[in-house]
C-alpha cells in the first residue's frame, strides 16, 4: 500500500533520495565525523511516511550498502567505529520501515471511515430522478478533500401538484449531527413539498421542523444551529421558475444563444433568514419568492458555499458567473456539473475547506411536467 498522500506535490517523492545522496556525499567528504548521518536518518523517516513499503525497504538497503562502502573506504570495516556506524544505519532503516507500517495502518483505517461515511451519505442523500417531464436533472455532492467526516450539504427534487420543486441546503457543521439534520430536512421537504400551496408555506414548514429539532439539542447547538436553504419551483410546463432564499447563495441561470452562453445570478429580492433562525424576525413580513422566465434550453444551477467560497492561491473567491461561460457549451445538466467541479478543483489547486453540493436542472423539449 502506497503511503504517499494525494495532497502532496509529486516532487516530495524525491525528498528521501535527495537526503540520502546529500548524506552519503557529506560522509564521503568528511569521513572523520560522518556528519551526513542525520540527513540519511531523516531520509529513512521521510521515505517511511511518503513511500510504499517496497520503496522504503529499498531506501534502507541503499543507505546500508552506501555506509558499508564508506566504512570499507575509510578503513573502519571490522573495527568498533565501523560496527557502530553500521548499527546506527540499520537502526535508521528499521525506524523508516516502522514509520511506514504505522502510516499504512492509519491509512487503512481512514479508508474504512471514508467508505462508511460515503455509504451513509448516499443513503441519506440519494440521487434525484434524471428527468421529470421536460426537466433534465443532475446533482453531485463532493466532500472536502481535507475532511473524512460526512458533510451537511443536501439537495432534493420532487414532482408535486404545483410543479416540480427543488431544494438545496447547507447544514452548519459536520459529522453525524449534520447527517441527522440533513435527514430531518429532506424528510420534511418530501412531506411538505407535495401539500404546501406555495414556497412561502413550504419554507415555513421546514422552519418549524428545524426549530423542533434544534430545540431538542444542547444549549450551545440551540444557539448556533441553522440551515441555509434555497427553494425552487418550476410551474407546470416549466415556463416559469420561482425561487425563495433562506440565507443561501444565489442560483445561476445559464442561457444559450447565437452570441454564446450567458450566466446570470438570480439574486433574491427579499432573502430570508436561514432555517432555524426565523424567531429572530418573527414579526417581519414573510419573504416573497422571486419569479423568472425559464426558456427551453435554460439551465438552473444551484450550489452551496463550497463552490462560491472556494479560493485560489491568491485568496480570490471562485465566481461561476465569470468562469462558466468559457467552459460551455454543455450537452445537459450533467455536463454543467462536471465542468463546474473540474474548474473549481483547478481554481483551488489543492484541498478545499468545505464540502460542495451542486444541483442543475435543464428545460428540454418534451411533455409538460
Amino acid at each position: 500500500m502506497a503511503s504517499v498522500s494525494t495532497h502532496w506535490p509529486r516532487y516530495v517523492r524525491f525528498a528521501p533520495g535527495a537526503l540520502i545522496a546529500a548524506g552519503l556525499t557529506w560522509d564521503a567528504l568528511a569521513p572523520q565525523d560522518y556528519w551526513g548521518d542525520p540527513m540519511m536518518a531523516a531520509g529513512c523517516v521521510v521515505a517511511g511516511a511518503l513511500l510504499s513499503l517496497r520503496h522504503t525497504v529499498a531506501v534502507g538497503a541503499v543507505i546500508v550498502v552506501g555506509v558499508l562502502a564508506l566504512i570499507a573506504k575509510d578503513g573502519y570495516l571490522g573495527r568498533p567505529p565501523g560496527w557502530l556506524e553500521l548499527a546506527n544505519t540499520l537502526f535508521a532503516a528499521l525506524i523508516g520501515i516502522g514509520v511506514n507500517r504505522v502510516v499504512a495502518r492509519h491509512g487503512r483505517r481512514l479508508d474504512v471511515v471514508r467508505s462508511v461515511a460515503e455509504a451513509a451519505q448516499r443513503a441519506v442523500l440519494p440521487a434525484p430522478p434524471a428527468r421529470i417531464g421536460p426537466l433534465a436533472v443532475a446533482a453531485c455532492y463532493r466532500a472536502a478533500q481535507v475532511e473524512a467526516q460526512i458533510g451537511g450539504d443536501a439537495y432534493a427534487v420532487q414532482a408535486t401538484p404545483y410543479g416540480t420543486r427543488v431544494l438545496i441546503a447547507d447544514v452548519r457543521g459536520k459529522g453525524l449531527g449534520a447527517v441527522g439534520a440533513v435527514a430531518l430536512l429532506l424528510g420534511a421537504f418530501r412531506e411538505a413539498a407535495a401539500t404546501a400551496p406555495d414556497l412561502g408555506e413550504l419554507a415555513d414548514r421546514l422552519e418549524r421542523a428545524v426549530v423542533r429539532e434544534v430545540g431538542e439539542r444542547e444549549e450551545e447547538l440551540r444557539m448556533e444551529g441553522f440551515i441555509t436553504a434555497l427553494l425552487g419551483e418550476f410551474e407546470p410546463g416549466a415556463g416559469r421558475l420561482s425561487l425563495l432564499s433562506r440565507g443561501h447563495p444565489a442560483a445561476y441561470l445559464l442561457a444559450g444563444g447565437v452570441d454564446g452562453m450567458r450566466v446570470r445570478p438570480l439574486a433574491a429580492g427579499e432573502p430570508g433568514l436561514p432555517l432555524g433562525m426565523g424567531a429572530l424576525d418573527a414579526s417581519g413580513p414573510r419573504p416573497a419568492p422571486d419569479r423568472w422566465p425559464f426558456a427551453i434550453g435554460d439551465t438552473l444551477l444551484m450550489v452551496t458555499d463550497g463552490v462560491t467560497e472556494a479560493r485560489d492561491g491568491a485568496g480570490a473567491f471562485y465566481d461561476p458567473r465569470e468562469r462558466l461561460p468559457g467552459l460551455g457549451p454543455f450537452g445537459g445538466p450533467g455536463d454543467v456539473i462536471d465542468a463546474l467541479i473540474r474548474d473549481v478543483e483547478r481554481w483551488t489547486g489543492g484541498p478545499r475547506d468545505d464540502d460542495m453540493a451542486v444541483l442543475a436542472v435543464t428545460r428540454e423539449p418534451g411533455a409538460h411536467a
